[in-house]
């Protein structure tokens, strides 16, 4: 964007009234669209990383995630928000975050490898509410007898979790706290635990490898 009529001010004025009235994180091609002048995206990154910067201090920030770049409370300030709308911050069973942690850190995975992982058969309703939360999704079957289906996370995962890739997942223990951050600060719909799974809360917890986790996503 070189042309005489390319003003910073301007720009950087045009991207932050859209990031910040979108209700879902904008991708560089979508904010391109936003100017009459070709703006490349390394020229387009460098202007957001220089909003980002200009809005340090602030109680907002311009962060990157996987879907894009989006406008957030920082979380200092979580708890003075949810009384604008207060509830419960959803509870995450033992169950339920043992199953997103083997899909994310060993995924692709079938229900099968989650329940040797587990030593327990998986409830259909983790996976149906980790699916309806869109964390999770179908990506393929594997060639086997049956053809069973082969469950990946989702982009919409890394972005609740503020991440642009698998490649930013916190170590493996750390997973749980921060889902619990991130579900009491944006009040993120309830997974409670099934009653079947509630009887596992004081089972071991699994042993699961975080190695040849892969960075592709759905």
């Amino acid at each position: 964007m070189d042309s005489p009529s390319f003003n910073l001010q301007e720009v950087k004025r045009i991207l932050e009234a859209a990031l910040l009235t979108a209700s879902e994180p904008l991708p560089l091609a979508d904010l391109k669209k936003l100017f009459d002048e070709e703006l490349g995206n390394d020229a387009l990154g460098n202007i957001l990383n220089e909003i980002a910067h200009d809005w340090e201090g602030h109680s907002v920030e311009l962060v990157n995630v996987a879907s894009g770049w989006r406008f957030r409370a920082r979380p200092e300030y979580h708890r003075f928000i949810e009384r604008l709308n207060p509830q419960k911050p959803p509870r995450y069973s033992r169950a339920v975050m043992e199953t997103l942690a083997i899909i994310a850190y060993k995924q692709p995975v079938t229900r099968g490898d989650i329940e040797d992982i587990r030593g327990v058969v998986v409830s259909t309703n983790i996976i149906k509410a980790l699916e309806a939360r869109g964390w999770i999704d179908v990506v393929g079957h594997r060639e086997v007898p049956g053809r069973p289906e082969l469950f990946a996370t989702t982009r919409q995962f890394l972005d609740d979790l503020n991440l642009r890739s698998l490649t930013e997942l916190p170590p493996l223990e750390d997973l749980g706290q921060l889902v619990e951050t991130v579900a009491a600060g944006a009040q993120i719909g309830g997974m409670l635990a099934p009653e079947e799974d509630t009887v596992e809360a004081s089972a071991p917890a699994p042993q699961i490898s975080a190695e040849g986790a892969s960075p592709t996503i759905n």
